[in-house]
């Protein structure tokens, strides 16, 4: 940043943490995808600013940050019920972060000291279908040939994620190479200006991260199954057959409930049906190497501690493995 804007800013801010973010918003968006932008404004001004605006960058102390962290995870919840995900408390503290570092390139400091704050929270059981449970969906949604069954037996036998199958089209199957390539996604954002979900649009984009770009080899189950749309408009949307109508994310989420009341299964929510997948794949003796490129993560590490987690029935067989060794 040039001195003469350094400068320019700084005139322009009272030393307060709503002005000084104010102009690091204004800042940020000239160079951050829509998505992005929308995500820390919303971060900012549901979260940091009615709990710190007022404040002055050179008064911001670290025991004022971990308080404001505790009440985030304790009761930061909107609608008063509980308290954040410790993921999106970090994504807060790495905001504010940024802030700071802001502030400090236009003369206001602040004294905090981030690395000295720790976020712990417990976490919550990872909810993933029992073996019988992933039959009986299974066996549902293959039952005919519906475009939005196909979307979610994507989900729980390829692992996209549920913006990823909304937003995947007839020209992303290779038939013959028998694989499916994940190069974008689909979500509803708040557009900018506008205040809670009054204004918002569906937007098709790339994925977060380049390693969510990628080619998933079709499992047996699924190839005759994608093959079957061929048919389909090059462009067309898979769960539509359209090529200028679309399912959004919020949709086939309803429609993933509908199907489970369906099979007389309890609500679980999309994202498990991914959870499964990983876990049925570790089962199953897959590299996590492999997996988590199969996932789309940005690292190994993300795999290990986000997705793997061994079933109960598997702990079963290990301990009674064990058991007639003795």
């Amino acid at each position: 940043m040039s001195n003469d804007k350094i400068t320019s800013e700084t005139q322009n801010n009272t030393g307060v943490l709503a002005d000084i973010s104010q102009n690091w918003l204004d800042m940020i968006q000239r160079h951050l995808k829509e998505t992005s932008y929308i995500k820390y404004r919303n971060l900012l001004y549901n979260h940091i600013l009615p709990e710190l605006g007022t404040t002055y960058l050179s008064g911001l102390s670290t025991l004022q940050v971990e308080a404001f962290v505790r009440k985030k995870l304790k009761e930061g919840r909107k609608d008063q019920r509980g308290g954040l995900k410790e993921k999106t408390v970090k994504d807060i503290i790495s905001v504010l972060r940024e802030i700071c570092l802001y502030g400090a390139a236009c003369g206001e400091e602040s004294p905090c000291r981030f690395d000295q704050i720790r976020m712990r929270q417990e976490e919550s059981p990872v909810r993933i279908l029992n073996r019988a449970e992933q039959e009986t969906l299974g066996r549902f949604l293959l039952r005919d040939g519906s475009l939005t069954k196909t979307g979610v037996l994507l989900s729980l036998y390829m692992g996209l994620r549920l913006g990823e199958v909304c937003a995947l089209k007839k020209e992303h199957i290779l038939f013959g190479e028998k694989v499916v390539q994940v190069r974008m996604t689909m979500q509803r954002i708040q557009t900018p200006g506008s205040v809670g979900d009054k204004k918002t649009k569906v937007i098709l984009t790339t994925p977060k991260s380049r390693k969510s770009l990628r080619d998933i080899p079709i499992p047996p189950i699924l190839q005759k199954r994608l093959t079957d749309l061929g048919n389909l408009p090059e462009r067309a949307y898979l769960l539509t057959g359209s090529e200028e109508r679309f399912i959004e994310p919020r949709t086939l989420e309803n429609i993933f409930k509908r199907y489970l009341k369906e099979c007389q299964m309890e609500e679980i929510n999309y994202h498990a049906l991914r959870h499964t997948f990983a876990t049925r794949c570790v089962e199953r003796g897959f590299d996590v190497k492999t997996l988590s490129e199969i996932l789309g993560h940005a690292s190994v590490n993300i795999t290990l501690n986000r997705y793997v987690h061994s079933s109960m029935e598997r702990k079963r067989e290990h301990m009674q493995k064990l058991q007639e060794t003795w």
